[in-house]
């Protein structure tokens, strides 16, 4: 059934993640602290658009955001003019940005004082898992509350689960980002290695990409990794910002990550280079002799 819902940052995953949303009929209402950015969608898809989180969320069933880090979702929930200020008794916030756990449990209380749902739910899939409707979404919270919102988020997920209580999803989001990090500098180093033994490389990744080694990764980044093409997908900036997430949480909970402690080090380098808005494939570039480099 239609859904009066709100979304709130327009980003590159939000934009099409909420014009999703209208397609499926839902009522949007959208805030974007850009506001020229609200106006293009609402010129794109059919929805209204709102001056403040606080009025995106007015009589809204269930608020989406996804904005960039820690202090980006406090700004647009907190406050008079926050979303958690409008939101009736009943009604779900929905968090798919990706961040701290301690946040999600933080929120969660906040909203539970208010008679509200949460549920923190990031999302993997990237740009192109936004625009086609395909993201996986990774959920903590109540499971009544995750239960109300995740027919709605059905409009541009191929998965959602839910995973256990609050900070759950992003906990499992880290562990993502833990194993794309490696998957891609293992593929940067093979694709390398097989270049430089003077390996025919596109029959080489059709070859493995049908065995035990075969990945998303490889399937969706290797030939552009082999022609050197970087500037689509999940940014450098955006995956380190994602990493001090994991690492911070691994020094909490004493969780050793060896490997990705160093990949986060070699994005740092890539990001010195001038990278940091390349894909995260772009770690081949490290690999690279010098006048082959971007």
């Amino acid at each position: 059934m239609p859904s009066d819902v709100a979304f709130i940052g327009l980003g590159v995953m939000g934009f099409p993640m909420a014009g999703h949303l209208a397609a499926a009929g839902h009522r949007v209402a959208v805030f974007n602290r850009t506001v020229s950015v609200a106006q293009r969608w609402s010129g794109e898809h059919q929805g209204r658009v709102a001056a403040t989180p606080a009025e995106a969320a007015d009589g809204a069933d269930i608020v989406f955001m996804c904005v960039g880090a820690d202090d980006d979702v406090r700004a647009v929930v907190y406050g008079d003019d926050g979303a958690l200020a409008a939101m009736g008794e009943g009604s779900v916030l929905v968090d798919h940005t990706t961040a701290s756990a301690d946040l999600a449990r933080e929120l969660s209380a906040a909203c539970a004082e208010r008679g509200v749902g949460f549920v923190d739910a990031p999302v993997s899939g990237g740009e192109a898992g936004a625009q086609n409707g395909v993201l996986t979404v990774m959920c903590g919270g109540e499971a009544a509350h995750f239960e109300r919102a995740r027919p709605v988020m059905d409009a541009y997920a191929r998965a959602v689960t839910l995973i256990g209580g609050a900070g759950s999803g992003q906990l499992t989001k880290m562990v993502n980002q833990i194993c794309i990090a490696g998957l891609v500098q293992a593929l940067s180093e093979g694709l390398e290695f097989g270049r430089r033994a003077d390996l025919d490389l596109d029959a080489v990744l059709d070859t493995i990409s049908q065995g035990a080694a075969g990945s998303w990764q490889m399937a969706n980044r290797g030939t552009t990794m082999k022609a050197g093409e970087f500037d689509f997908g999940f940014a450098v900036d955006w995956m380190r910002k994602d990493l001090g997430i994991v690492l911070s949480e691994a020094e909490r909970n004493g969780a050793p990550l060896p490997v990705t402690s160093l990949v986060d080090q070699f994005y740092k380098r890539i990001q010195e280079l001038g990278g940091g808005r390349w894909d995260t494939s772009s770690l081949i570039t490290l690999l690279l002799p010098p006048e082959r480099r971007p």
